[in-house]
This record gives C-alpha cells, sequence and structure tokens, in this order.
C-alpha cells in the first residue's frame, strides 16, 4: 500500500507554505497525518476554532474550567451540550504540554488520550485570567467518563489501591488464559491496557496516577507528594490508592487518559521504574515507533498541526529540547525492554 513505501524513512516536517489553507490555528494541510482518526480531527477543529458560548466550574477543581462550544452548522445538538460532545476543558497555560502527551498518545498509536488543542481564548464571556492571552490547552469533555459518586475519589472509574493492581496485573484479565475481567481482582479493563498507560507515563513521568505518592524516586521537599504526607505512606503499600483511574460508559474495558500534563523537566536520574512495576508485556505497534529513530520527527509532523502550541513553544527549535527528553526516554524504556526480556503483542484494537 502506500504507507509502506515511506515507513522506511521518517515523516517530514511540513514547511509553512504562504497562503497556505489554514483552519482557525489547525494546518492540517493537503495530508492529514496518518495517526489522527477523522473523529480526531473534527475535535481538534471544535476545540480550537468553535465559538466559546457557555462556561461551568468544575467542582473541587479550581484552576480549569468547563466551555461549551456553538454547534456545528447542521448539527442536531444545541449549542454548548455537553452530552453531544461540545465541551471542553480550559487549563492553565502551564498545563500546555497535556497538548504534547495527546500528539504522543496518537503518534504511537495507543489512542486512549482525549484531544487536545492550545488556544488563545478571549470574549467578555469567561473570567479574564482564561482571556489574558496566554496559550492554554483546551481538551476534548468526554460526556460519559464513569466517576465514583464518592467526593475523595471522584477521579476514578473504580477505587483501586497498588496490592490489588499488581495481583490484578498478575492474573492478566480478560486475557487469554487470565482470570474473568469482572471478578476480583479482576475490574472490568482489559490487561493489555495498563500496558498502553504504563509506556504512556513512563515516557512522560506521570507520577499522579500509578504512583502519586513518589514511592518509585526520591522526591524534593517542594513536591506535592511531600507537602501533603503522601511520600511516608510509601512503607505500607497497603494504603497507596491509584489515581486517575478512569474508563468511559461506551467503552468500559478500556482505559481513558486524562491529566496527563506529566513531567518534562524530572530528571534522567531519578525516572520512576516503578510506573513499569508488573508489566511483562507491551503493544509490539508503540514499541516499533520507539525502535524507529523517527520519534522526533513524527512529533514534529504532529505538533506542526497545532499552530498556537508550534508558536508559543518556539517552532521546531523551541521544541527540540522536549522531544530530546522523551527520546532519552524511550531509549532507556527500550533498555528496560531488553534487560527484562519482556514480551510484545499485537494490538487486536
Amino acid at each position: 500500500g502506500k504507507r509502506s513505501s515511506t515507513t522506511s524513512r521518517c515523516p517530514e516536517t511540513l514547511v509553512p507554505v504562504p497562503g497556505a489553507l489554514q483552519e482557525g490555528s489547525l494546518r492540517f494541510g493537503e495530508e492529514i497525518p496518518p495517526w489522527f482518526s477523522a473523529d480526531d480531527v473534527q475535535k481538534m477543529r471544535l476545540l480550537a476554532g468553535a465559538e466559546v458560548v457557555s462556561k461551568a466550574r468544575v467542582p473541587a477543581h479550581g484552576q480549569v474550567l468547563r466551555v461549551g462550544f456553538r454547534a456545528p452548522l447542521g448539527a442536531a445538538a444545541a449549542d454548548g451540550d455537553c452530552a453531544a460532545g461540545l465541551c471542553g476543558l480550559a487549563k492553565r497555560p502551564g498545563d500546555l504540554y497535556e497538548v504534547l502527551a495527546f500528539h504522543l498518545d496518537r503518534v504511537l498509536g495507543l489512542n486512549r488520550s482525549l484531544p487536545a488543542v492550545a488556544r488563545r481564548l478571549g470574549g467578555r464571556l469567561l473570567p479574564y485570567r482564561y482571556t489574558d492571552g496566554a496559550p492554554r490547552p483546551l481538551v476534548w469533555w468526554a460526556p460519559d467518563v464513569r466517576h465514583l459518586h464518592d467526593a475523595d475519589n471522584d477521579q476514578n472509574s473504580f477505587a483501586l489501591g497498588w496490592l490489588q493492581y499488581q495481583a490484578l496485573l498478575r492474573q492478566r484479565c480478560g486475557a487469554g488464559g487470565g482470570a474473568a475481567p469482572g471478578r476480583a481482582p479482576c475490574v472490568g479493563v482489559a490487561h493489555a491496557e495498563w500496558s498502553r498507560l504504563a509506556l504512556f507515563d513512563f515516557l512522560l513521568q506521570v507520577h499522579d496516577r500509578l504512583d502519586r505518592y513518589c514511592c518509585g524516586f526520591e522526591p524534593e521537599p517542594g513536591e506535592p507528594c511531600v507537602q501533603e504526607m503522601l511520600h511516608a505512606k510509601c512503607r505500607n503499600p497497603a494504603e497507596l490508592a491509584l489515581v486517575h483511574i478512569l474508563v468511559r460508559r461506551s467503552a468500559p474495558s478500556r482505559l481513558v487518559f486524562i491529566d496527563n500534563a506529566g513531567r518534562p523537566q524530572h530528571p534522567e536520574a531519578k525516572l520512576n521504574f516503578r510506573l513499569l512495576q508488573g508489566i511483562d508485556s507491551f503493544p509490539e505497534s508503540a514499541v516499533a515507533v520507539l525502535r524507529s529513530g523517527c520519534l522526533q520527527k513524527m512529533l514534529l509532523r504532529s505538533l506542526y498541526v497545532d499552530r498556537e502550541l508550534w508558536d508559543s513553544q518556539g517552532g521546531s527549535e523551541g521544541l527540540r529540547p522536549l522531544l530530546q527528553t522523551l527520546e532519552r526516554r524511550a531509549q532507556i524504556f527500550l533498555r528496560y525492554l531488553r534487560e527484562h526480556n519482556l514480551a510484545l503483542f499485537r494490538e487486536t484494537a
């Protein structure tokens, strides 16, 4: 097919063409990168260009605002209808790395993160601090994410502790020869999902999901896990809980990755390998991208689409340190894979 001829070399970053077709702040150009689905493109266009017509606070999350968009022409949905997928979360400018995380998720073929773009918001509807001219991440609001009805635990679809998590990994829930996915310790999530999550979180160094207590590295005194007295709990694994473990009602056996800002500045000497603990195999297609030597070029090709992000980071030169960090982490991950002789699995869907 057409794709096979290009896999031997990396995709080139597009050079801006004066007068080229621009769609708001997105530049898909003639050829949409193959890792974006038609649904991704539609949602990215909504987030980047649709008029904001409503706003709502998100309980217990003061730093984010949910915004509703004007419905596209001819759509049956009413303006700002979150249930119809017409909402997004506006986050802090400091969380722009979450947009890069979305592109990494797609380039690796994991497809578990919600679409995200960088956007400068304006207008009189929003509070001033949201319209100060700084680009911020807008993340698509999935209307059917399952939340526990527990004020202390609303960021999870099920209460899951570290020990139960390690137990369900050993049981290979729902995998060939594994335990029934709905029976304890399993929680209904397919076994392969945890591999996708662990790989993603290791590359981004997202601790606030599998290791919010920073048990896998020695945190600095100013870290939230130290300030909130969480790190001290590492001595008692029975007390450790996972956070941001979420599924959608439309696909309850699949994880959905949210809050992916991660830590681009996390030092290489302190990489958190605990995020990989208990995982015995990884998705072959994602590992193939890491081995190809094309990760940085694919990410540049992808990030070029989001002009706000591209320009705010200083283009390819400004993005290079971030991408080099990801590349180094990818190489360290591949070494870990070899040293532990871990298997690869083919994706089913």
